[in-house]
């Protein structure tokens, strides 16, 4: 089949129809949604400003037809990604090798795991021919090598069989066990922790601060105004890129609709901290958080708590709350791989490379395995008192 397929590279994604692109992402997962990423792309956050350049692939067949599509950016930089080959840049550009411009297929600033060769189902498309048009589009661009950062276990594997080099993260992310309230799920705490949690919230719902939730429509333009003040002081603080304009915000609560849940604290009626979530099939996303006011535990509040609450009310099988943060686990939240895939076309780079990946991952392995043992659920036996 590959043979009868034609690949195509698009600067912009609105060259393709959005019902298209949206008919590959079978997952429904929103950050690979014509929406969001088209929101990027209308509102500056990717294009010459931040050094994400479109160049979205899409295969069809012979009558047309979108079989599949791919996200993907060239890059002149290794910022946004959240996986990390600075080091790997450095070491081949000290040899004399030039590592940029690379290919990146990504959703742009957002470490969230989810679909990157995505397929229209039920036409047989398989895995290997996107892997493969991604092969040809990096050499045809003149590009060191590509990068498919955060994608599924699936696609990693069919990578993987294709000779990619595989890499393995972590995140920390929350399961549903049926919960029917919040109390239910810190029942299933040691009774230390539990207390603990339930002390965080007290502390924070008692700083003469009011907790919402808003969704969709209910999200106003002021308030999509004053969220842009709490994410500039986050990545200000934190000595970050603020990549996110402020166009952004409501262009893409305009596209998502309701599955943009906002949780946000308020100070005599008017908003003060939020942060943002994005609700998929099955799971809520979290992502971007900031505060104009210090207040004990109001970061926990706000991004694991309430987005617990959300969960377990809407009957969310999990909750993503981003990369890094080992303080997540005595939250409830537990350590899960991530996934990326790396085609490097300088054969002793790859070489490199793959012995540096064979080593992370078992170290990665290792650190998972330990961090589980830090859980806060009672252990069989243990009493719920």
């Amino acid at each position: 089949m590959a043979s009868e397929l034609t690949l195509s590279l698009h600067s912009r994604i609105a060259d393709i129809p959005a019902e298209e692109w949206d008919a590959c992402n079978e997952t429904g997962n929103p950050f690979t949604s014509h929406g969001f990423l088209l929101a990027l792309e209308e509102s500056g956050c990717t294009g010459p400003r931040t050094g994400w350049l479109p160049q979205h692939l899409a295969l069809r067949d012979t009558a047309c037809v979108l079989l599949a599509v791919a996200p993907a950016y060239v890059k002149s930089h290794s910022y946004g990604e959240y996986v990390f080959d600075h080091g790997w840049a450095r070491a081949f550009e000290n040899a004399g090798g030039e590592y940029y411009p690379k290919l990146q297929v990504a959703v742009p600033f957002s470490p969230v795991p989810g679909p990157r060769l995505m397929l229209r189902p039920g036409l047989g498309v398989p895995h290997a021919a996107l892997a493969q048009a991604l092969a040809q589009a990096t050499e045809a661009l003149k590009l060191s090598s590509c990068h498919v950062t955060f994608c599924t276990r699936e696609e990693w594997d069919a990578l993987g069989e294709a000779g990619w080099l595989q890499r393995m993260g972590m995140q920390f992310h929350w399961t549903n066990e049926g919960y029917g309230s919040f109390d239910d799920f810190l029942g299933a705490l040691s009774s230390r922790k539990r207390k603990a949690i339930r002390r965080e919230r007290r502390d924070a719902q008692s700083a003469g601060l009011t907790m919402r939730t808003l969704r969709g429509s209910e999200i106003t333009p002021e308030i999509w105004r004053r969220f842009h003040k709490f994410y500039r002081s986050t990545t200000d603080r934190k000595w970050g890129s603020a990549y996110l304009t402020a166009r952004f915000w409501p262009l893409m609560a305009e596209r998502m609709g309701d599955k943009v849940v906002l949780m946000v604290a308020e100070k005599d009626g008017v908003p003060v901290a939020g942060a943002l979530n994005l609700m998929g099939r099955d799971a809520l996303y979290g992502r971007n958080w900031g505060s104009l006011v210090e207040a004990p535990f109001l970061h926990f509040e706000l991004c694991y708590y309430q987005a617990l609450d959300f969960a377990i009310a809407h009957g969310l099988k999990r909750v993503e709350a981003g990369a890094q943060g080992e303080h997540k686990i005595q939250r409830g939240y537990r350590p899960v791989p991530t996934y990326s895939a790396h085609l490097i076309a300088h054969s002793g780079l790859r070489r490199a490379v793959s012995d540096f990946l064979r080593q992370e991952r078992a170290a990665m392995e290792q650190e998972m395995a330990e961090l589980d043992t830090l859980s806060p659920y009672r252990r069989d036996g243990e009493e719920a008192c």
